[in-house]
């Protein structure tokens, strides 16, 4: 149903001695990273990542499962955070536009997804998308799949895209403005509690929050 590769199972394991988790084997999956290679064409890589979260988010639901402990956190909504972003604004007051940030934060909590539910990757990022001969051609890490608002599927319109690229992206996608809208706030959250010092990370992800910060905070119109 799906226009890109996604990962196959092959096994489920279950906690053991020096494993407390529950594991699983994939069926491997050829090529690089989009973090970590080169994109021949982004705005055809932008084409190609819309075409997968349309067919996405148009598959059945029927017994989907909804937003649990493990992926709460981007499909369980904005309000949660609501402190929390409001707390890294003040923190950041120095360093970015505050009356801004909050304008998207404001404007991000007025919104709800008031349609069916939808099947969410919920971790759409330059990390979890493979490329082939500078061509998108998989979409893997499906650990936080759950049936909700697709809202933070979008987020990569700016942690990833930027100017023509992003267009293109919002363009193919043909979504209301409220779903951009909560988009712009999930990108905005994450970034801002990294940046905020709010959450435990590491150096690349520091150095990519604030490029995203940037984008949001320029990409933002009243």
């Amino acid at each position: 149903m799906l226009p890109l590769s996604i990962p196959t199972p092959l096994a489920m394991g279950e906690p053991g001695e020096g494993y407390p988790w529950r594991w699983s084997i994939y069926r491997w999956i050829e090529g690089e990273t989009a973090a970590f290679t080169h994109i021949a064409d982004l705005n055809d890589f932008a084409i190609h990542l819309a075409k997968f979260l349309i067919a996405l988010q148009r598959i059945d639901t029927t017994d989907g499962p909804l937003p649990g402990p493990g992926n709460f956190s981007y499909i369980g909504g904005l309000a949660v955070y609501d402190d929390e972003t409001r707390r890294a604004i003040a923190i950041l007051k120095n360093k970015i536009d505050s009356v801004v940030a909050t304008q998207i934060w404001e404007r991000a909590l007025e919104t709800t997804w008031k349609r069916a539910p939808a099947w969410v990757h919920g971790d759409i990022s330059a990390g979890n998308l493979l490329v082939q001969k500078g061509k998108l051609s998989a979409v893997i890490d499906f650990g936080g799949l759950a049936i909700g608002d697709p809202a933070c599927d979008l987020v990569i319109a700016w942690k990833f895209f930027q100017g023509k690229s992003r267009e293109v992206f919002r363009e193919r996608l043909l979504l209301d403005i409220g779903i951009w809208d909560r988009a712009r706030g999930w990108a905005l959250w994450k970034a801002l509690i990294v940046e905020a010092g709010l959450t435990n990370t590491n150096a690349v992800e520091i150095a990519q929050s604030w490029r995203t910060l940037e984008e949001v905070l320029a990409d933002y119109k009243v």
